[in-house]
């Protein structure tokens, strides 16, 4: 028979206490014990209300049953409610006046710290928790002054005390304070060290940081390094000095984990160490390197493989990233999220669903991965569809999903929808800037002009750059130019930077209105008052609105002036320009030109043979759809589209495949007669 050794004589004492006072338990204090647990596993789940019910259900309660609700209250910074719950308390600990305390001290109102001393005071007896809580809510304050005050009264401080200490100097950027701290503090664990790394990095002090670990830390303290160690990896890496990462990831010695090695710290790589270079490296693209040291790794995490595919990804090698996600023993939901994201980036949307539809669980980020990925895509329909299955299956929309589906509707556009969309907004949360901006972007392209207005003049002091942008562009895409200058000039009056988007719009609406005269003047004061160097775009809109006036010599000569190669869309511009102003010269220099750059482009044929035709010359009109043909180039059909009874019903040049397509005909027929009679 194995014969175990005989127990220590304190821990067989305390067995033995435990187990007389167990035995020695009533049965109701074993219910109360029952209650809490059961109290406690419904708070660690979120489920608040459910715990509450079983809260007021609960006959008899003792002091860790309040606690419990009250620092779920804490938790949840719901302070005036933790406080009224406080004062109902029949009985109170320690534990109940500093959960109290920690919950005003954490709180951003700004009258919570007079409550937090004020309680503080109130307190029948204060022990470290209670000191250090109240530090730290000055600290966090950037109340240095009062810290160091309190500090000084504190009948005993441990080593969070002085961590705390060191952390808000550094914060405040008084540096040598924080550095005068931690040489007089008595004992120092590694939160210590790390939090000296962190604090001389965050001030850009990286290289005294090194100094530090590698030459002025006694032996005594190497054993706790290992954290610091690896916050000066991470910070190097973050600067892009990877070959100096390297360099101190090198200086830890490889041996077994810190976990495995029970009760005994050692200084030598953890699994932080190595995800923490392997980040390094994806810092820079060097996913070559990071791979050889994952494969070095003597243990992974989850870190460490979501750390590779994400650098995979990044890259776009989903071929690598996907191999590496089935390797994996147990992907986490990021795992998921981090393939559907690299897959709808490289554009592959239907592989990133094939993964999103095997997902074992989805949370609010995956779907919004996946709906994002159909929107950034260009399929509408599809982000539309996905966030109704989402809405039925019980997901949970935040800002980020409602900003993807209202860009679908803007673009659809689906006004309607929009419409819903925005009132369910309301309805959830308070809507931020780029909520309001896709807004006004959808109301504007669905011709809710009005509405869109409306938005931007709630929106006051919250309005960017990007608010401006979507109004202007609103009257542009309205052809209201008049409304879009008198827009830009109070942009520039609010001191609003504006950028290339903004004259880009300005351009296109003097085009579209004929100011010729307007749109020089957006053009030279984006060059010379703002220093906005002008693009393609802004060059096509120029060359566009010059032309259509009639100044094809203009428009040409600023073609020849331009300090970059004309593209595509400026010879486009100019040929679209000679067509309407039917000189065929000059459109056939603009044809050959556009030609020469996209050969595969059916726009300088198309242009051309309307222009023969349009002037009767049959024969030359062949001749160009001849050419065409023999050159291999195709026409894309034009369609359009229309959002009626929440579907969108698409209508392409000479398709007959709608199912209602003999009533449209019939209705069309009906419609000729009519003006025919009329006429």
């Amino acid at each position: 028979m194995r014969r175990w050794p005989p127990p220590i004589p304190g821990v067989a004492h305390r067995r033995a206490a435990a187990a007389a006072a167990a035995t020695a338990a009533s049965p109701a204090d074993e219910l109360v014990r029952q209650h809490n647990r059961s109290l406690a596993a419904l708070l660690r789940r979120g489920r608040f209300d459910a715990a509450r019910r079983l809260f007021d259900a609960i006959p008899a309660r003792n002091v860790v049953t309040w606690n419990s609700v009250l620092a779920a209250l804490a938790r949840g910074r719901d302070v005036s409610a933790a406080r009224a719950f406080f004062a109902s308390m029949p009985v109170r600990d320690a534990v109940s006046w500093n959960t109290l305390l920690a919950a005003y001290s954490r709180s951003p109102h700004s009258d919570h710290l007079a409550d937090a001393r004020r309680l503080f005071d109130e307190m029948p007896q204060r022990d470290a928790v209670t000191w250090n809580t109240l530090l730290g809510a000055y600290v966090r304050r950037g109340l240095m002054g009062e810290a160091e005050k309190l500090f000084g009264e504190m009948p005993q401080r441990n080593v969070a005390s002085f961590n705390t200490m060191v952390t808000g100097f550094f914060a405040a950027g008084q540096v040598n304070k924080a550095l005068d701290m931690f040489d007089v503090m008595p004992v120092k664990d590694s939160a210590s060290l790390s939090t000296l790394v962190c604090g001389l990095t965050k001030n850009g002090r990286l290289d005294e940081a090194e100094d530090l670990l590698t030459k002025r830390l006694r032996l005594t303290d190497m054993d706790k390094a290992v954290d610091a160690y690896n916050t000066l990896i991470s910070a190097y890496g973050q600067v892009g000095r990877v070959s100096d990462a390297r360099r101190l990831f090198d200086m830890i010695p490889r041996g077994q984990y810190q976990r495995k090695m029970a009760n005994t710290r050692v200084f030598e790589r953890n699994v932080v160490s190595w995800n923490s270079m392997m980040m390094c490296y994806m810092k820079t693209g060097d996913v070559c390197s990071a791979r050889t040291l994952f494969d070095e790794m003597p243990i992974k995490d989850l870190v460490s493989w979501n750390t590779m595919i994400a650098g995979y990804a990044k890259v776009s090698d989903m071929q690598e990233a996907e191999k590496l996600f089935w390797e994996m023993p147990d992907p986490d939901v990021v795992s998921w999220n981090l393939i559907i994201r690299g897959f709808t980036h490289i554009g592959e949307v239907e592989h990133a669903r094939r993964f999103f539809n095997k997902m074992p669980e989805r949370g609010t980020i995956s779907w919004n991965t996946m709906i994002s990925g159909y929107e950034q895509n260009g399929d509408y329909d599809g982000t539309v569809k996905l966030f109704t299955k989402m809405l039925e299956v019980g997901g949970m929309p935040d800002r980020h999903t409602f900003s993807s589906v209202l860009a679908a509707c803007a673009s659809l556009p689906m006004l309607r929808l929009g419409t819903q969309l925005h009132q369910l907004i309301e309805k959830s949360f308070l809507p931020d800037t780029a909520t309001c901006n896709t807004l006004i972007t959808m109301y504007s392209r669905g011709g809710a002009l009005t509405e869109a207005e409306a938005i931007f003049k709630q929106m006051q002091t919250q309005k960017d750059f990007m608010s401006w942008n979507a109004l202007i562009g609103g009257y542009e895409h309205h052809g209201r130019a008049a409304e879009a200058l008198q827009l830009f000039e109070e942009m520039m009056s609010a001191r609003v930077m504006p950028t290339h988007i903004t004259f880009i719009t300005l351009l296109s609406a003097c085009g579209n209105a004929g100011l010729v005269s307007e749109g020089w003047r957006v053009f030279r004061t984006m060059v010379h008052e703002y220093g906005i160097a002008a693009r393609i775009e802004h060059y096509a809109a120029l060359v566009n609105l010059i032309g259509r006036h009639g100044e094809l010599d203009d428009a040409l000569e600023v073609i020849n002036s331009m300090p970059i190669a004309p593209e595509r869309s400026v010879w486009g511009s100019f040929l679209g320009a000679c067509t309407a102003k039917k000189n065929e010269q000059l459109a056939h220099m603009a044809a050959k030109a556009l030609s020469k750059i996209d050969p595969e482009s059916s726009a300088p044929y198309v242009l051309i043979h309307n222009l023969h035709a349009h002037e009767g010359r049959w024969g030359s009109a062949s001749v160009v759809r001849e050419e065409m043909e023999r050159q291999g180039v195709h026409k894309h059909p034009g369609y359009s589209w229309i959002d009626l009874h929440d579907k969108v019903h698409v209508f392409i040049s000479g398709d007959t495949s709608h199912p209602l397509i003999q009533e449209i005909f019939s209705v069309l027929k009906g419609f000729d007669m009519s003006c025919r009679d009329w006429s």
